[in-house]
């Protein structure tokens, strides 16, 4: 049985291999291929992107999917997070997606189920499936030549679990990965390039994965407001002028924080089509770690 915790529980293989079923799917048509297979999501963090995406994505193979309000039932009441999980599994479910703020946590409840366990982020650690959605629209965008290509990672790399998975993947498949923070936001890590402003970089970079701030993972008050930090890290039209420059992002994007308005609305920017391509590449991993094909 396998699980999805990082992005290095998929071979290259099987990940272009996923990748090939993710293609198919992007019409967006339901299915029957896990009729009958009943998927539980588990989030202890709030969610509207992945949860749905997941969501959406299950139903869409023709999955029954039970959403369960842990913050309000048992772990109110003193339940410990693995007597949930056990009790979950007790029922037999074919599938159990988990989100928690604490780092490595969906990792080490794989010995307490028979069913696959996917990782929907943890803490500041991993989110191995919107990595691979990244990947997939990079791969889509440059229909599969991406060795060296260099992707700049900007804004709030220290706690991202974002910018941890991709700087994993990325690699993997022949790209560069850099970042782009003001000294409060590098990350901890020298393995990567790090630099203070944009402009540093924007003539050598192929694609630009800006971040959400998340000021809520900080006990320091590092900017007066998000305005502050905005002057010098929003990708803005101005900072990427006529350059042939992918731009993403994970969302929720801040407008005019993480990127600009006008930019938002750019042909270059591919935010939605990650939004899409989520629930696509979602369906591709529930059938391969549900059915094993």
């Amino acid at each position: 049985m396998q699980h999805l915790i990082r992005t290095a529980d998929f071979t290259k293989e099987e990940i272009l291999s996923l990748f090939e079923d993710a293609k198919t799917f992007l019409d967006m048509q339901s299915r029957d291929i896990l009729k009958g297979k009943i998927i539980v999501t588990l989030f202890f963090e709030n969610s509207t992107r992945t949860r749905s995406a997941f969501e959406i994505a299950a139903k869409r193979l023709g999955a029954e999917v039970v959403s369960l309000d842990v913050g309000t039932s048992s772990r109110s009441k003193g339940e410990t997070i693995f007597d949930t999980v056990a009790n979950i599994n007790a029922m037999c479910p074919d599938a159990i997606i988990i989100r928690h703020s604490e780092c490595g946590l969906p990792g080490t409840l794989v010995e307490h189920v028979n069913c696959p366990i996917i990782n929907a982020g943890d803490g500041k650690h991993a989110h191995p499936t919107q990595a691979l959605l990244d990947l997939f629209t990079i791969l889509e965008h440059y229909d599969g030549q991406v060795e060296g290509k260099k992707v700049a990672i900007v804004g709030d790399v220290r706690t991202s679990r974002v910018a941890g998975s991709n700087r994993k993947l990325l690699p993997r498949f022949g790209m560069e990965v850099c970042f782009v923070a003001p000294d409060c936001f590098k990350s901890e890590s020298n393995e990567y390039k790090q630099y203070d402003n944009i402009s540093e970089v924007i003539d050598e970079v192929d694609v630009i994965m800006s971040l959400r701030t998340q000021l809520e993972r900080h006990n320091e008050i590092y900017f007066q407001s998000l305005n502050d930090y905005a002057k010098d890290y929003c990708i803005t039209n101005e900072v990427v002028g006529d350059r042939d420059i992918l731009l993403l992002h994970p969302g929720p994007v801040n407008r005019n924080v993480d990127i600009s308005d006008e930019m938002l609305l750019d042909p270059r920017s591919k935010v939605l089509r990650q939004v899409k391509n989520g629930v696509a590449v979602r369906m591709a991993i529930l059938k391969k770690l549900i059915l094993g094909l």
